[in-house]
């Protein structure tokens, strides 16, 4: 019994560190595409291509371009820890540059973490730049040259030219990924055809002029006692609102379902990635609160009531368009009382992107 009982947990405890291990099996090899903000508030766009190798190694290339003032190409390499998300990658050196403001330029250091919200894909965190040397020994620290934020997200094409290292096999690398940028085919959910059955009786129609002839009726002691009227209290009856036409011609993906402990809940709605037109519209329990606002750096901040506990409400986010870089995305952040939530907002043109919320009351110490 107790070699059973052994192997029985031999068992379990192999089975727990096979899924801890491959749980997150996710490659970082492709190209991500982004911008990094400077410390003066200046906004780069900013693309990386990468390839893994053996041991946590990578290599790849990054482009930084800020419109026609400047564009830089540099030779990068780092690692890739996939227990920890960790993506720790620097610029070698810069391979081509061009820049109308004249000066050195800098190669940067960068420390990002991996993520991924349902079919998207991010890398997120910092930079520090340093002062590019060439030909001798390069003096300079890592933050001499500016610190910022860096935002990545998995694209399906470069604005640039394809390294080889992705053009393998056919370009199998990057061609058999999954195009994430693809909506969903559209589904149109019907309302269940119901039959109504009713308790009253029949009464026969006959045309005019017609005799409908002598009546019959037969009284009970059943019929006396249903004449009383006994008074029945309802529950106000909650106005219905009709589902706008949006919101069933698109699917409604769910996002992330929230628990807030506080009935009083703001919610601030970014462009996530590169300000790019995104627009959208916004429904909260099908009522229209926001119509074809534009996602930018400047939240789109809503005040949401939740008045009843244990009571689901839905925040729908409608894509009025797709920007300059499908699809539409944003980033959203809850707070409610203490808690805070960062949720990633994906939508297009066939889909819709559903956030649920529901209220319960904090718990007495």
């Amino acid at each position: 019994m107790n070699r059973m009982v052994f192997k029985n947990g031999l068992l379990l405890l192999l089975l727990s560190c096979f899924f801890s291990v491959t749980s997150f099996s996710q490659s970082v090899t492709g190209i991500w595409k982004g911008y990094f903000i400077a410390e003066n508030g200046e906004q780069y766009k900013l693309e990386f291509q990468v390839k893994e190798g053996e041991t946590f190694s990578v290599k790849g290339v990054s482009y930084s371009y800020l419109d026609i003032r400047f564009y830089g190409k540099a030779t990068m390499t780092g690692s890739f820890v996939k227990n920890s998300k960790k993506f720790r990658i620097k610029e070698i050196r810069t391979v081509e540059v061009k820049s109308t403001t004249g000066g050195g330029t800098c190669i940067m250091n960068y420390d990002l973490v991996y993520s991924r919200s349902g079919r998207e894909e991010y890398l997120e965190g910092t930079y520090l730049g340093k002062q590019e040397v060439k030909g001798r020994e390069n003096p300079y620290e890592w933050g001499d040259c500016g610190h910022g934020t860096v935002f990545l997200r998995r694209v399906q094409s470069s604005d640039f030219y394809v390294e080889p290292f992705l053009r393998k096999k056919d370009e199998e690398l990057v061609t058999t990924r999954r195009d994430t940028t693809k909506a969903p085919p559209v589904v149109i959910r019907k309302p269940p055809v119901t039959t109504k059955t009713t308790t009253t009786s029949t009464v026969k129609t006959t045309p005019k002029g017609s005799d409908p002839g002598p009546k019959t009726t037969t009284k009970t002691k059943a019929d006396s006692i249903a004449k009383v009227n006994v008074p029945v209290a309802k529950a106000p009856a909650k106005p219905v609102i009709n589902t706008p036409l949006v919101l069933k011609e698109r699917q409604n993906e769910l996002m992330k379902s929230l628990v807030v402990n506080d009935p009083d809940v703001t919610v601030r709605l970014y462009d996530n990635g590169e300000i790019d037109d995104d627009t959208i519209s916004i429904f909260y329990d099908k009522r229209l609160l926001v119509s074809n606002k534009r996602l930018s750096t400047s939240p789109i901040t809503l005040k949401l009531k939740m008045d009843e506990e244990d009571t689901d409400h839905e925040l729908v986010m409608v894509a009025e368009n797709l920007g300059r870089i499908p699809p539409n995305t944003s980033l959203m952040i809850v707070e409610a009382g203490d808690q805070r939530f960062d949720v990633r907002i994906t939508s297009t043109d066939q889909k819709n992107a559903l956030v649920r919320f529901r209220y319960q009351k904090p718990k007495q110490p």
